[in-house]
């Protein structure tokens, strides 16, 4: 699987996918339900797990922020000044029946603005 991965300050993971094929395993396989997914709203790019449902860690605006400048960053809007991008748990992210890989549905998205940003810790 090809995937980045990330640590913030608090210690929260962040995996990020790097390819169609990795998106679907981060989204559909790997991720625990209650972790959050993100997404650029609208664009062709990567998804992006915070990793903190099996610790059961609710986590901070500025974790969510971080990871959501993450996703915006490996999308095509990296360039983008101020970019929306969507984000779930990821029990609300489903895969169409016959869909192509990367393509996948949300439900109970919420949506943040954020300039696109790549973190210094990676891990």
């Amino acid at each position: 699987m090809n995937v980045k991965k990330f640590t913030l300050p608090n210690g929260l993971e962040i995996w990020v996918g790097m390819d169609d094929r990795s998106n679907d395993r981060l989204s559909l396989k790997e991720a625990h339900p209650n972790d959050f997914w993100f997404h650029v709203n609208g664009f062709p790019g990567s998804h992006v797990l915070l990793r903190c449902g099996e610790a059961e860690i609710e986590p901070d605006k500025e974790s969510i922020r971080q990871t959501a400048a993450l996703a915006a960053y490996f999308s095509k809007m990296r360039n983008a000044g101020m970019v929306s991008v969507h984000y779930c748990r990821a029990k609300d992210v489903h895969k169409p029946r016959g869909a192509k890989p990367g393509t996948v549905t949300i439900k109970n998205a919420h949506k943040i603005k954020v300039k696109p940003q790549l973190l210094e810790s990676q891990a």
